[in-house]
């Protein structure tokens, strides 16, 4: 992604904690043996689509190696199709001491099939592990397989992908409102960068910011109340505060020389993590909801882009080093960095995951742009939507 690009928008995500309690402890090089013999699915394609779903979830998490036969865990019940729903039902047994830790039936529209699966999975990972499961999170996206680049959506594995704008025109930027009912980006529809919102239980789009100038970076507050964004309506880029309420707009900077982007929330709401090149490098700086000094965060690589700061604490970046990007995760108080993965391509945009492990991200080769799921435990890292275009930015919702 060019620079200028990294330097004007950013994506933003507010995703729940991990849990403190875990029963069962998973080292780096250690997965849960898990054996899906005991489900049976009915031989119809929603079932057989159920199944398979199940098993790519299951092998997602991080946390288990899903088996037939044998095993630490078995998963007992069935699924079956009836009318137009899918009713599913499963029991989760603990082999070596005959634990049921889940016991629960399901049941959805047969065109929810994936759904349906997404859920189980996550309530399989959390009864065996007592983490939170990502499966049932959506992502959006940007993709340009129509020639144009548009707004996507598709749901935690990649897959029912479906376009969310048809503006022929660039949009950029996309983040989540915190009810997960809302997708904010920016959007060229007037041939001048708006900070747009859709609706998506509605269908209905509307303006958030359209000031004279740059209007971008955009990210709602944890609360819902505040939209942090860059506008340059008074000559430079820099960081602003939109109540949505009242329409207020509190400026908190003020960098005559430097350039702002990219903000994005803490999980409290009090703090702002943002991108400034006022060191002449973009690099990573905080700064508290209502102002003043800021404070940089980043401490290695060159250059430090497009932050996302997860509810586990930690600050996701893109971080260039040797020549190329690859994911960081910074620790806020401390800088403490620890990179995730060097394999030559370039790795843009991260997004936490709502179980606050894993890290989906834009992965770049020889121009071309696929969507990566991270594992900031052990596993490699695993292409998510690639093919068909190249695909962008993504973000994460929180369930």
């Amino acid at each position: 992604m060019k620079r200028c690009l990294l330097i004007s928008f950013c994506l933003v995500l507010i995703a729940p904690a991990i849990p403190a309690q875990v029963r069962v402890v998973k080292s780096a090089d250690r997965k849960i043996a898990i054996d899906l013999s005991g489900l049976r699915t009915a031989g119809d394609p929603a079932s057989q689509t159920f199944s398979k779903t199940l098993e790519k979830d299951l092998q997602l998490s991080g946390w288990f190696d899903p088996v037939r036969g044998g095993g630490e865990i078995r998963i007992n019940g069935t699924v079956e199709p009836s009318g137009g729903d899918l009713k599913a039902g499963c029991q989760v047994l603990r082999l070596h001491d005959q634990a049921v830790l889940l016991s629960k039936n399901y049941d959805m529209q047969i065109a929810q099939t994936r759904a349906l699966a997404h859920r189980m999975a996550d309530d399989i990972v959390e009864a065996v592990t007592g983490h939170k499961g990502f499966a049932s999170m959506r992502i959006v996206l940007i993709g340009n397989r129509t020639g144009k680049k548009e707004l996507y959506l598709c749901d935690g594995a990649g897959g029912e992908v479906r376009p969310l704008t048809g503006e022929g025109k660039i949009v950029v930027g996309p983040s989540w409102g915190p009810d997960g009912k809302s997708v904010i980006y920016t959007s060229y529809i007037r041939d001048f960068p708006d900070i747009c919102r859709i609706d998506l239980t509605r269908n209905r789009r509307e303006v958030l910011a359209n000031y004279g100038g740059l209007n971008t970076g955009s990210a709602i507050s944890p609360d819902g109340k505040d939209l942090a964004l860059i506008l340059s309506k008074d000559g430079n880029p820099e960081l602003y505060i939109k109540n949505l309420r009242s329409g207020k707009l509190t400026r908190l900077t003020n960098s005559a020389r430097a350039t702002e982007a990219s903000p994005s929330w803490s999980p409290d709401g009090q703090y702002l993590v943002y991108v400034s090149d006022h060191s002449g490098k973009p690099q990573l700086y905080i700064l508290p909801r209502e102002g003043g000094t800021p404070k940089r965060i980043s401490t290695r690589g060159t250059e430090n882009v497009a932050p996302d700061w997860g509810a586990n604490g930690l600050i996701a970046c893109s971080s260039r080093t040797g020549g190329s990007y690859t994911i960081a995760v910074i620790q806020p108080s401390s800088g403490q960095t620890t990179y995730l993965v060097s394999d030559g391509a370039d790795y843009e945009d991260p997004s936490w995951a709502p179980d606050g492990r894993h890290i989906v991200a834009a992965r770049s080769v020889n121009y071309q742009s696929s969507i990566y799921l991270l594992d900031t435990v052990s596993d490699r890292p695993v292409a998510l939507l690639q093919g068909s275009g190249s695909w962008y930015s993504p973000a994460c919702s929180a369930q």
